[in-house]
């Protein structure tokens, strides 16, 4: 789904975004500041077109699968020397599982490799068939307790869980991808639980992903809140320490 993002400290407040707006979504509030209704936003871009200090872009935009197509067969060679291929993300993939499933037999036919990255929480029918056509799974891993990770996500684990346990004995390559949020997930009981979890079912590949705050100025361009800007990255020692409990468990961890 299309969105407008405004960056604010980039403006110029030439008000032409104002006056070329179709819906009437711009105004200038009291205090002479731009404001931005999104209920009325269509994302049409017109303002984009006017803006000549770049501070409004769209960022993404609807595509069918032969869209997506065309746009990868223009690196074709690229992909054939140099291994890569074509990683489907999100958002969540599988929330859009009709297209999902037509976008990867299209490239399994066009003979590119293919990954699938989720968070795990779908049907498992879906998911058996999509990795009929898929090399590997990039699999995320929020928390190992069930009632923390329903209360920081609004959903059980259970069936991620299961679902990973699942592909595995499928014998899909799958690399387990954790967010390390400070005070969150990163307690020696929960990275033991992952690693006991990971080793029972056969797997051996980790991705850590230390937290940051890159995206705040994004989530800021699109009128939402951060939530947690005040929550500090990581420190190495703790990142380390979570890499030496994993490789406790015989793991291959990397550090993203």
């Amino acid at each position: 789904m299309p969105q407008l993002l405004y960056f604010e400290d980039q403006c110029t407040h030439c008000n032409k975004c104002i006056d070329v707006c179709p819906t009437g979504a711009v105004s200038k509030a009291d205090d002479g500041r731009l404001s931005l209704d999104r209920q009325s936003c269509t994302a049409c871009g017109t303002c984009v077109e006017e803006c000549l200090a770049e501070a409004r872009s769209i960022s993404g935009k609807e595509m069918t699968k032969e869209e997506v197509c065309r746009v990868v067969a223009k690196d074709m060679s690229y992909y054939r020397n140099s291994g890569g291929g074509v990683t489907v993300s999100g958002g969540e993939p599988l929330s859009q599982s009709e297209s999902l499933l037509e976008l990867l037999v299209e490239l399994k036919e066009m003979g590119l490799h293919t990954c699938l990255d989720t968070c795990g929480f779908g049907d498992w029918g879906i998911l058996k068939e999509a990795l009929k056509h898929v090399e590997l799974v990039l699999m995320d891993n929020k928390h190992m307790n069930m009632a923390t990770h329903k209360k920081l996500t609004g959903v059980s684990n259970e069936l991620i869980l299961e679902n990973t346990a699942l592909i595995a004995a499928q014998g899909v390559p799958m690399i387990i991808r954790v967010p390390l949020i400070p005070g969150l997930n990163d307690s020696d009981e929960n990275i033991n639980q992952l690693g006991q979890f990971m080793k029972s079912c056969g797997l051996l590949r980790i991705d850590l992903l230390p937290y940051h705050r890159f995206s705040l100025s994004k989530y800021k361009a699109l009128g939402k809140e951060y939530g947690i800007e005040e929550l500090p990255s990581p420190d190495e020692a703790k990142v380390q320490r979570v890499v030496k409990i994993l490789e406790g468990f015989d793991l291959a961890v990397t550090i993203v």
